[in-house]
Order: structure tokens, then C-alpha cells, then sequence
């Protein structure tokens, strides 16, 4: 019995470590959220994303506390030429060595159902989890006047990564 829990305590730090250095490996940044306004039901996040590790990764779930539905969203155009927003539900790939932009106008993490209005300069956790780094809680702030010209993630370049 000894011999069985010692090899199962030694299967799970090697896995807990295995996570360890894969969540070092990605770094999150200029993480900021935003809403219409005091009365909006929805908002989104927007952040940049760094893997400096030599594996891919993916980041495929988001939670925050300030909605009760939080998704990975893209924007789309439609055959119509309208742009609109969708669910990946495969999430967002961050290829080793480089970075995924989340950005208006492209890819974000979407708040449905907002529990409470956006403050601007109010912060809140937001934990996103990927298929290798495993879990990892970000504080976001809230900026509601924030330009697209104020580096915010390079709204007018075509696609995603480097």
C-alpha cells in the first residue's frame, strides 16, 4: 500500500510541476475590460498573451466573477458584409515563442449577463485556463475611455500572433 501511494504522491508532483512550468511559460498582459456604459448587460476583456515556451499552447476557457456567461469570442464577417460576434469554442491558439492579441475588433473574452456595471478604473479577477499552462487568475481593470490609438493591441492589423 505504501509502495502504490508513494507512486501516485510521485505521479502527481510531477504533473503539478509539469503545470507549474507550463503556466510560467505564459505571460499575460495590459489586460483591460470595458461596457457601453453603467446600464450595458454585456462587456469584454481584452489582454495580450505571451507563451515563451517552446510548446504551443491554447488558451480554451475564461471565468470572471462580474458575469454569469464568459466566452471566448471572434468577430466574424458575415456573407452579408456585417460584422458579427461568435463563440470559438476550440479557443485561441498561442503559438510557443509568440503572442495571441486579444483586441476589439477581433479576438476577446465576452461578459453576458454583467452582475454588476463596469467602474472605470475597477479591477476583477479573471481566470483563463489553457490546455497546457492549466489555470491562471489576471486582474483586470476597467477603462471604458481607452482608444483604439492608445495601443490597444493593434485593432488595425490583419490576423493574430507575432
Amino acid at each position: 500500500m505504501t509502495s502504490r501511494f508513494s507512486l501516485l504522491a510521485a505521479g502527481m508532483t510531477a504533473g503539478l510541476a509539469f503545470a507549474s512550468a507550463a503556466a510560467a511559460d505564459i505571460i499575460v498582459t495590459d489586460a483591460y475590460a470595458r461596457s457601453a456604459g453603467k446600464a450595458a448587460k454585456s462587456g469584454a476583456a481584452f489582454l495580450v498573451i505571451e507563451n515563451t515556451g517552446a510548446e504551443d499552447d491554447r488558451l480554451v476557457a475564461a471565468a470572471a466573477p462580474v458575469a454569469h456567461r464568459v466566452e471566448l469570442h471572434t468577430h466574424k464577417e458575415a456573407d452579408n458584409g456585417v460584422m458579427q460576434m461568435i463563440h470559438v469554442e476550440e479557443g485561441f491558439p498561442v503559438p510557443a515563442g509568440g503572442k495571441h492579441m486579444l483586441m476589439r475588433g477581433g479576438d476577446h473574452v465576452m461578459f453576458m449577463g454583467l452582475t454588476q456595471p463596469m467602474e472605470p478604473g475597477a479591477t476583477f479577477p479573471l481566470t483563463l485556463t489553457f490546455e497546457k499552462a492549466g489555470e491562471m487568475t489576471v486582474d483586470v481593470v476597467v477603462d471604458l475611455d481607452r482608444k483604439p490609438a492608445d495601443g490597444d493591441h493593434g485593432m488595425h492589423q490583419q490576423g493574430h500572433g507575432n
